[in-house]
């Protein structure tokens, strides 16, 4: 359907002075925009012509199509004559912009070019650099778009997996509380076995001891009927039998003789109580110590690579069957490896591990921003200090290019020593003190313990790496 052209005043609404947006037709021929001829009504309380005022019959006068079409075609020429005032003119030259400068990224005239700001700088149109900066940024929004659909994909495998995550580890804490209520109700059954065993036995001498206190009364009941009978006699026999019984004269006053002593007192007849109250919470924790360990480390689950198995207690790594473990940024996906959970950034911090008969193995230290998705070289270019074990017999420090140690006994224990404010990662044998390697490096972020166990296909790692409980110690006063 073609419109005629229309003039601005003919597309203006009589009641908001402004171009028609849905305008409708009254019977009268006047128009006006709906929204607005509907508040007119509201507010008049009649069906009349906002021009004429003639009454209209319906509530519902029809849209305009044409108007309607001639209105919109006359905001977008608008538009488009804002947009033709806004395809501005060279400001120094006060020429049209036709051509795009690459090296300034700025649009210029063809006076521009041969000035001396762009000469033989490379240029293209305005439409070539539009089109290619258009594919650009739509690509960008396109990378962008797959990095939150890629995100959005990982974090929805996350959720399920941090379930099972907290569902294991409640697991493991409800064990490890149960191996401590198991101790804590051995030790209160035996104390309160032993607390039995002295209850009975001085409950056994209390009888005894009643038993032997029975016969004396019976003994001195009988002597006391003797004697009553004797007394009851005459005086004068009464006078030779006490005279007997003071010169211990038998057999005539054997009857009435008793030479046993006052019954002795009974010491320690009750419970001593403090052997079991006092101090309990403190021998129990002595004893406890032989159980409960701590060290100076403890691996993070959430950098291990999917081969490798922590302990519970989170001290000691082998390899074993891959698991299926979320792939987020922490973890270590291209070398069999693990960091700890904490990490050092000023200090001195030393730790004992425990190789065992290890035949292959990584320790030293790592930086936190170290490649963890991609191969790289065990190197301190790379952000790596370690020695390593390899074949069973051949000692390295992973330098570029790696150095040979020199190593006499092979040792079952090495102690890392890391001096992070002089830069110093030194390697010894714990056994006697020796210095197996040191790195010299300045340290400029984060550094974690690092861990590497070897790969044994077909078995468990009979020696996984162990990281060394410090020696604890209970004084006693």
């Amino acid at each position: 359907m073609e419109t005629l052209p229309l003039s601005k005043e003919a597309l203006v609404c009589p009641l908001c002075c402004e171009v028609f947006r849905y305008p409708v037709t009254l019977q009268c021929g006047h128009s006006a925009c709906k929204p607005c001829l509907q508040k007119f009504w509201d507010r008049k309380g009649s069906l009349e012509c906002p021009i004429c005022r003639r009454l209209e019959v319906t509530m519902r006068p029809p849209i305009n199509l044409a108007l309607k079409i001639a209105a919109d075609r006359f905001q977008q020429q608008q538009s488009a004559m804002v947009s033709g005032r806004l395809e501005e003119r060279c400001t120094t030259h006060n020429e049209r912009l036709k051509l795009f400068c690459q090296r300034d990224e700025l649009p210029i005239c063809l006076v521009c070019q041969v000035s001396k700001e762009h000469r033989n700088h490379e240029c293209c149109s305005i439409a070539d650099a539009a089109i290619d900066r258009k594919v650009r940024h739509f690509c960008l929004i396109l990378i962008l778009l797959s990095s939150y659909c890629m995100f959005f994909v990982l974090f929805f495998v996350f959720y399920p997996l941090l379930q099972i995550q907290a569902d294991e580890t409640e697991t493991l804490i409800r064990e490890e509380f149960e191996k401590l209520h198991s101790f804590l109700r051995e030790q209160e059954a035996s104390r309160l076995a032993a607390l039995r065993e002295e209850e009975e036995q001085k409950a056994k001498r209390i009888r005894w001891k009643l038993e032997d206190i029975s016969k004396q009364v019976e003994e001195l009941s009988a002597i006391i009927r003797d004697a009553d009978a004797t007394m009851k006699g005459s005086d004068i026999q009464f006078l030779k039998v006490f005279e007997c019984v003071l010169m211990s004269c038998p057999p005539a006053a054997y009857r009435l003789r008793y030479t046993k002593q006052e019954p002795e007192i009974l010491t320690e007849a009750l419970i001593d109580t403090s052997q079991f109250l006092g101090s309990l919470k403190y021998g129990i924790w002595r004893k406890m110590a032989g159980i409960v360990h701590h060290c100076p480390l403890y691996l993070d689950p959430n950098t291990a690579q999917a081969n490798l198995i922590l302990s519970d207690e989170l001290t000691s790594v082998h390899y074993g069957k891959k698991r299926s473990v979320p792939s987020n940024h922490e973890r270590c996906s291209s070398r069999m490896a693990v960091l700890t959970v904490a990490g050092f950034m000023s200090g001195k911090h030393s730790w004992d591990v425990d190789v065992g008969d290890s035949t292959n193995w990584y320790i030293g230290v790592a930086r936190e921003s170290i490649d963890r998705k991609n191969t790289v070289f065990l190197h301190p270019a790379e952000g790596f200090w370690v020695i390593s074990l390899c074949n069973s017999d051949t000692y390295w420090a992973q330098t570029s290019p790696r150095t040979r140690l020199a190593v006499r006994a092979k040792p079952r224990r090495i102690t890392v020593e890391l001096d992070y404010d002089k830069g110093k990662v030194t390697f010894l044998n714990a056994v006697d003190g020796s210095i197996m390697y040191m790195f010299k490096e300045k340290f400029a972020e984060k550094i974690f313990p690092f861990f590497s166990p070897g790969i044994y296909e077909g078995k468990n790692n009979p020696s996984p790496l162990k990281i060394c409980p410090l020696k604890s110690s209970i004084l006693s006063y």
